[in-house]
């Protein structure tokens, strides 16, 4: 299949793009790295990237960015943060790229276990991953042309451990390799509407 997966350089991304490389040709697309450029928060960016892109098989979202920090000191700003990168930049790929994907494509979006499971300076991560969920499971009752859509929800990256692991005590970490499996499943499966996690 032909795939474009946007966020290729992150932690996650770099996991997926090392299952999927092998049996799948990969158009890695990022901010500032990758095939192709993109601003996931500027819809004619998103346009541009997938009229660079070509026809596609699927389409892996594993970028956006949320904000940590205490409910009652943050402003509408950073909360805005999370709701206009994670949150509307996997929504703009998915509704600038259902025209592009060929009959029976997919996309898999990626939200977090922070959408069930709350911590402490993550509220704008909580409501940014509970709404993509929400989002893939009434989009995947409209898509056309055999078109599905699932989410991954992760706990923390064993990789990612230096950087958030203060975040998330007591929480079990898994290794990117091990997540990366439910990006190819989301892919190459039949599912649709679905949230696959990978928890523990």
């Amino acid at each position: 299949m032909r795939l474009l997966l946007v966020g290729a350089s992150g932690t996650v991304g770099q996991a997926v793009a090392n299952e999927l490389a092998p049996y799948h040709e990969l158009i890695r697309a990022g901010r500032h790295s990758g095939d192709l450029r993109v601003d996931l928060t500027d819809m004619a960016s998103v346009e541009r990237m997938y009229e660079a892109a070509g026809p596609l098989d699927g389409v892996i979202t594993t970028a956006g960015n949320v904000h940590f920090g205490e409910l009652a000191q943050t402003t509408p700003a950073q909360f805005n943060l999370g709701l206009q990168d994670k949150l509307m930049g996997q929504v703009n790929v998915v509704l600038a790229g259902i025209r592009h994907l060929r009959d029976g494509g997919s996309f898999t979006l990626t939200s977090g276990i922070t959408g069930a499971e709350p911590i402490r300076l993550g509220a704008n991560a909580t409501t940014v991953n509970a709404a993509i969920e929400g989002f893939v499971r009434a989009a995947a009752t409209e898509l056309p042309r055999g078109l599905r859509i699932n989410v991954v929800s992760a706990t923390l990256l064993t990789e990612s451990q230096d950087a958030y692991g203060p975040y998330f005590p007591g929480f079990e970490a898994v290794p990117g390799a091990r997540v990366a499996l439910a990006y190819r499943r989301s892919v190459e499966g039949v599912g649709s509407g679905r949230v696959y996690t990978v928890w523990q």
